[in-house]
């Protein structure tokens, strides 16, 4: 039976969430229907398909997809499940083929997901089979932002800019200024007994870097000047996407415009690439305040951009367990000797060999055990870290951001904004009932 949304799982502003739903089944089936059933979410990068006959299989939710450059060159999202008996049909995680064959009864589908033919036609159904009406179920839409494919199972979505916003598009922006890049082969794939929201808001949580790497900190692996600033920026942005962590004032970045063009060392941590940030092309795409910004962006419902050139997806394995999807993005114009330095740099810091990626998930888990418990899981979580104490600042630009210390604004509102995904009961509702961006106090 599916859980009926309640407005009490999420109270004061996203300040006290309940429990339950980081373990309660019903409520996680709700989620698969009313927020993955129904999101844009990230499928592939179109690096991946670099020809007709390239896939890569990926999921929507718990649906499973096949990602695919069809023979016209066009990139389509099919459902990974043959109509006959709902066999996967393709079990190979990416590569390059001429169709797809279910492997129960031999059923054999188009690069479009056109059934063209299966084991007697004529002499076993007689040819009594509309071959067009048992293809490949296709997601309802397939659209791609700067080589970043994304699909959605809802024909009534709206089309993936409007959905993304100016705040969903800066996010993705951050990592597609970097240059022309490429996903390296190998996606590193694990999973964490906990639940898909945890593992989400904790990108927005820099609370917790001095406490859970204090090992990092210690080895020399991290510097706390880097990864525990206390300047930081938020930005939030419609449908639950948003940008937390690390931000510099404008005074600081005229510092290190001037400190570079005097060719000296930047005076505050920046990304891999600092100097592309001056660069007046990169400028113009990310803003004025997105320029600024060093935080790590969250594709809602669950994409992650880091800043060590990685997306993270991460995909629900029911209420108790996540699965984690690591893509490593690197410009194709790096030499090989900065690939390996990028690629080690990825791999010692997140994804299942990662340093930071195993505190994490130990954090994870037991804060999804915590959520199991009959008596535990009637006491809330607190996020108030912040509440009240700040202010919405708009840039003339009209982008506008949170300038602050460490906080909880970026959690609060991933789960003020979950709380309307999960009351709303389709796209038109979502888009009636959804909270702006907010101004002023908050």
């Amino acid at each position: 039976m599916t859980e009926t949304p309640s407005d009490d799982w999420v109270r004061d502003g996203g300040a006290s969430v309940d429990r339950r739903i980081f373990s309660d089944r019903a409520i996680y089936e709700l989620e698969l229907e009313r927020i993955f059933a129904r999101a844009w979410q990230f499928v592939c990068h179109e690096s991946q398909l670099p020809e007709a006959g390239s896939f890569f299989t990926s999921y929507l939710g718990e649906d499973p997809v096949i990602a695919v450059r069809d023979r016209t060159g066009a990139v389509r999202v099919l459902l990974n499940t043959c109509p006959h008996r709902g066999n996967t049909v393709c079990r190979a995680e990416q590569g390059r083929l001429a169709s797809f064959l279910c492997s129960y009864h031999g059923w054999n589908f188009d690069l479009d997901g056109r059934l063209v033919g299966m084991p007697g036609e004529d002499r076993f159904y007689r040819d009594a089979l509309d071959k067009s009406q048992w293809g490949l179920a296709t997601a309802a839409q397939v659209e791609s932002y700067r080589g970043f494919v994304f699909a959605t199972l809802d024909p009534d979505a709206p089309p993936l800019e409007t959905y993304l916003g100016w705040v969903g598009r800066l996010g993705l922006d951050m990592m597609a200024s970097q240059g022309d890049l490429a996903v390296v082969d190998g996606v590193q794939k694990n999973r964490i007994r906990c639940n898909w929201k945890i593992a989400v808001d904790n990108l927005y949580d820099w609370y917790h870097v001095k406490v859970s790497h204090g090992t990092a900190l210690k080895l020399g692996y991290l510097d706390e000047a880097s990864m525990a600033p206390m300047d930081q920026m938020v930005i939030l942005g419609e449908y639950g996407h948003g940008i937390g962590g690390p931000g510099v004032t404008e005074t600081q970045f005229a510092d290190f415009q001037a400190r570079m063009s005097r060719g000296e060392e930047p005076s505050f941590w920046y990304d891999f690439q600092a100097g592309r940030r001056l660069e007046p092309e990169r400028q113009r795409e990310l803003g004025p305040v997105g320029n600024r910004s060093f935080g790590h962006p969250n594709i809602f419902p669950n994409l992650w951009v880091t800043l060590t050139r990685q997306v993270c997806l991460r995909i629900p394995r029911g209420p108790y367990e996540t699965e984690l999807w690591w893509f490593t993005l690197l410009p194709r114009h790096l030499t090989d000797e900065q690939r390996r330095t990028a690629i080690a740099a990825a791999n010692h810091t997140f994804g299942p060999a990662g340093l930071l990626e195993q505190d994490d998930g130990e954090n994870w888990s037991h804060s999804t055990r915590g959520a199991m418990g009959t008596v535990a899981r009637r006491r809330p979580i607190n996020l108030s870290m912040g509440q009240g104490q700040d202010v919405v600042l708009i840039d003339p630009s009209g982008q506008s951001r949170i300038e602050t210390v460490v906080n909880e604004h970026g959690q609060r509102w991933t789960y003020r904004c979950w709380q309307e995904w999960m009351n709303a009961d389709s796209w038109s509702g979502l888009m009636e009932n959804h909270s702006m961006p907010p101004t002023g106090a908050i």
